[in-house]
């Protein structure tokens, strides 16, 4: 049997306010292709299908295409909940979706109930583990103990295991695969995931899955391989400019007649490139080695002394898809020295004023505008007395 690991879809996503319903349609519906050109048999998401708990009416629209694709394709599809999803619209008509070849795995009372699947070897049992938010699952797994469970995430997914595993246990010769979206123990984050700590207990032990065969993992949208059978495909598309430059995959996983027998990547498509380009506005606008980028999503760093006026309009004209814009000319104050020495001995009016200075380009205050600003640090200063 063949699997095609994926996760982190996160479909509704923008980029610094950029649609990127369209890129995501693209890559995600090129998947059926894959499922027919790669003979896969089951398609699996790990997490985060959508963007946030109440997607948009077109948001829907793109999973709903993307999935029929992959169905008529010829795929089972296996998906679950992530921090982003609501769990329970994401559930809705779970029951009659099956019969179409999508299991939605999303109830935490039932992760213990597998996707049983048959190849010429027997049975393949894929669970799905819903996002288990501590807080709340703690409790609905403690199985009647008063206290519940830790309030952790290697807590609750313990648990969900064990009773994985106890099911397993009842089906000998059955092969494996586990989905889980969690932060495990040697995985790399980057800066497009959203935080799922709790009281700064949010890593799991990768010991945690032991026992079964594979371990579809999803939450970090960087592809990693923490061992031979527990593996991150990371998300399709790149969310963050601290991913520009990644390329993004899924897992091509093959499960034999004694259990996992290969794993390769499958390295996607990437619609609309992203690119960090530093320079002076001139140099950005003018630079010919700057063409390649010009259709790609672009963030800007410029370095001009003085703050450009209406630098985004300048540079969407070369570049229509920058959606990101830092001036960092004068972020280091010129003189190498950190930002609490360059405030050492210096009086709030000082520092209101250099503000001002600062966001205007090099403008100052003018008299008028410092005497109101002493008058609001001398009413501040005397609310602190007061207090």
């Amino acid at each position: 049997m063949r699997l095609l690991h994926t996760s982190d879809w996160h479909i509704g996503r923008s980029l610094h306010g950029a649609d990127l319903l369209r890129e995501q349609e693209a890559v995600l519906g090129g998947l059926a292709d894959v499922v027919v050109g790669e003979s896969v048999d089951v398609v699996v998401v790990a997490g985060d299908v959508y963007d946030r708990a109440v997607p948009s009416a077109d948001a829907t629209a793109v999973l709903d295409r993307v999935v029929g694709r992959l169905l008529r394709a010829g795929a089972t599809v296996v998906l679950t909940p992530g921090n982003h999803d609501s769990a329970r619209r994401l559930g809705t008509f779970s029951g009659l979706l099956s019969v179409a070849g999508l299991h939605v795995r999303a109830a935490t009372d039932r992760l213990d109930e597998p996707v049983l699947l048959r190849d010429e070897h027997g049975d393949v049992a894929v669970y799905g583990l819903p996002y288990l938010e501590p807080e709340i699952a703690r409790h609905e797994l403690a199985g009647g103990r008063d206290a519940g469970l830790a309030r952790s995430h290697e807590a609750v997914l313990a648990e969900a295991m064990d009773r994985v595993r106890a099911d397993l246990f009842l089906r000998p010769g059955t092969r494996s695969v586990v989905l889980a979206h969690a932060f495990v123990g040697g995985g790399v984050a980057s800066d497009s995931e959203r935080d799922i700590c709790v009281g700064g207990v949010d890593l799991v032990p990768a010991g945690v899955f032991d026992g079964v065969d594979y371990v579809a993992l999803g939450h970090l949208h960087r592809p990693q391989t923490l061992s031979p059978r527990l593996r991150y495909s990371g998300s399709p598309l790149a969310y963050s400019f601290g991913e520009a430059g990644q390329q993004k995959q899924a897992w091509l996983v093959d499960l034999d007649a004694t259990g996992l027998a290969g794993v390769r990547p499958l390295f996607l498509p990437t619609p609309r490139p992203l690119t960090v380009l530093t320079g002076t506005l001139d140099e950005l606008l003018a630079d010919p080695a700057h063409t390649v980028f010009e259709q790609h999503f672009v963030s800007a760093r410029l370095t001009d002394a003085a703050r450009p006026a209406d630098p985004m309009r300048q540079l969407r004209s070369r570049f229509p898809h920058c959606v990101h814009l830092e001036w960092a000319g004068g972020a280091a104050g010129g003189d190498g020295r950190s930002y609490q020495e360059r405030l050492r001995g210096r009086s709030d009016i000082d520092v209101a004023g250099e503000f001002v200075t600062h966001v205007r380009g090099g403008v100052g205050a003018t008299a008028a505008e410092c005497e109101l600003l002493a008058r609001a640090l001398g009413a501040e200063a005397r609310e602190e007395a007061a207090r």
